[in-house]
């Protein structure tokens, strides 16, 4: 086996970390800061650049591969430059969400294209196959679904970027386990870019990764899901595991914004990580309770892999138990601290 692949996996966390560090400093004339508002957990103004060093890791991670030019990567690529460079003007500017709709749109179409003839079934025992013209507009709503919703969740130190560790690291050795090493590289090198730039994103964060990194990791969890089961790799529900702690909380948190009537624009702090700290938890508990939880899901899509189809279904049952006494904890929790807070006023 070559060491070329692990040494740039290793050089990819090098160049994040070292990038990231860069982009902290106050002296760096790139900046860009955040600046903290209703939505925010933090309070002081935090630079939002750090996109840019996982991009540069994982790039670099990417050279222990012998990439093939191909139409479909060069669609592929084209359309996450596309994010990539909407998000940093967005960062630096600000865009209406309209138009971030539209680029979205046209980026999760152009990429469907190309996946959706292999789209397969959603649940243990399924497999379902939809015909192109009709998978098309369903698998480019996953991805700009995708897109945003790692958006919504980049909103805590350290937490973004470790899911990124959990969910790409999973998919790697997932790829190992399925004897397919191209995807299990390309997936390693996403995480190990994604811990080099989490060590200075790690509470208190000196750096953010901004919509560059958000929005970039979002579309690339959904492409690769969808390519990794479209390989043979796993089903496509449990690549959806592996990232679960963001999908539930962004898909649950926006169904009920939706049921009250709120505009799904505004920013909030809604999220059950976000009510988390809001009950009294500090960041650093609060992202490592959610590393354990993303451990947790990584281990159930790892252990799923070659189930039985009534595991499956206990495996999915379990998790689903799981994230419902969670949510009854956290609420119980935020009454707890809200009581409190009018008790010491």
């Amino acid at each position: 086996m070559s060491l070329r692949p692990f040494l740039m996996d290793a050089a990819g966390v090098l160049v994040a970390w070292i990038g990231a560090r860069f982009l902290a400093h106050p002296r760096n004339p790139w900046r860009i800061l955040d600046i903290p508002n209703e939505r925010s957990l933090h309070v002081q103004p935090v630079p939002r650049t750090g996109g840019f060093a996982i991009l540069g890791g994982a790039m670099v991670a990417s050279l222990g591969e012998p990439w093939t030019p191909s139409p479909a990567l060069a669609v592929i690529m084209g359309a996450l430059c596309a994010i990539a460079l909407l998000s940093w003007y967005d960062d630096r500017r600000g865009l209406s969400p309209r138009l971030r709709l539209i680029v979205h749109a046209a980026a999760a179409l152009a990429v469907a294209a190309l996946l959706a003839p292999q789209a397969r079934g959603w649940l243990p025992g399924v497999d379902a196959v939809l015909a192109s013209p009709l998978a098309i507009p369903f698998v480019a709503i996953f991805l700009v679904w995708w897109i945003n919703l790692y958006n919504f969740m980049d909103g805590m130190d350290g937490f973004a970027g470790g899911m990124a560790v959990f969910g790409f690291g999973t998919l790697s050795l997932l790829g190992h386990r399925a004897h397919d090493p191209a995807f299990a590289e390309v997936t390693l090198g996403v995480a190990s870019a994604a811990f080099g730039f989490t060590v200075s994103n790690f509470p208190p964060a000196r750096l953010f990764m901004g919509d560059v990194g958000a929005t970039v990791l979002g579309f690339l969890a959904g492409i690769l899901i969808l390519v990794g089961s479209a390989r043979g790799d796993f089903p496509l529900w449990v690549g959806l595991v592996a990232f679960s702690p963001f999908l539930v909380d962004a898909t649950v948190t926006l169904l009920k914004r939706a049921a009250r009537g709120e505009r799904l624009s505004h920013a909030h702090r809604e999220h059950y990580y976000q009510r988390l700290v809001r009950a009294g938890f500090s960041h650093r508990q609060t992202v490592l309770a959610e590393y354990a939880l993303m451990a947790i899901c990584g281990l159930g899509a790892y252990g799923a892999v070659g189930a039985s189809v009534p595991v499956q279904w206990a495996i999915i049952a379990a998790l689903a138990a799981l994230y419902s006494v969670l949510a009854a904890l956290v609420r119980r929790w935020e009454g707890h601290g809200q009581a409190s807070g009018k008790a010491a006023r």
